[in-house]
C-alpha cells in the first residue's frame, strides 16, 4: 500500500476523495489545510502529496513549500485546480518535474490515475 497525503481545505471532499483513494489501495492521511505539509509528509512517510485547495495560490504556496524542502524535492505532487492553465503557466515557470495537475470537476479515478503515473 503506497502512503499518501491529501491535504483539502473541504473536508467533505477530503472524506470523499480519502475513501475512494483507498478502495484504489492507496493508505491516505487527510489534513486541512496546513502549513506543516513537510512534518506531515514525513510523519506519514508519504510517497505523494495531493493537494487540493479552493486557490490555486494556496496550493502553489504548500507545492513551492514541498520542493523546497531538502527532502522532498522530488515527492511526487498531484495539484487539484480549478484554474489550470494558470496552474499549468505557473508549474511551466517554475520547471517542476513530477507532478500533475488535475483540473476540476474532478473524479477520485482520476486522481488516482495521477498518483499511479507519478509512482510506477
Amino acid at each position: 500500500m503506497r502512503n499518501v497525503l491529501l491535504i483539502d481545505d473541504t473536508p467533505e471532499i477530503a472524506e470523499l476523495l480519502t475513501f475512494s483513494l483507498r478502495d484504489l489501495g492507496y493508505d491516505v492521511f487527510a489534513q486541512g489545510y496546513t502549513s506543516s505539509v513537510n512534518e506531515l509528509a514525513i510523519e506519514h512517510h508519504a510517497e505523494a502529496v495531493i493537494l487540493d485547495c479552493t486557490s490555486y495560490e494556496m496550493s502553489e504556496a504548500l507545492f513551492d513549500a514541498v520542493r523546497q524542502h531538502e527532502k522532498h524535492g522530488e515527492l511526487p505532487v498531484v495539484i487539484i485546480s480549478d484554474t489550470p492553465e494558470e496552474a499549468e503557466k505557473s508549474l511551466r515557470s517554475r520547471k517542476a518535474r513530477e507532478v500533475l495537475l488535475v483540473p476540476k470537476p474532478f473524479t477520485a479515478s482520476q486522481v488516482g490515475r495521477a498518483l499511479g503515473q507519478l509512482l510506477d
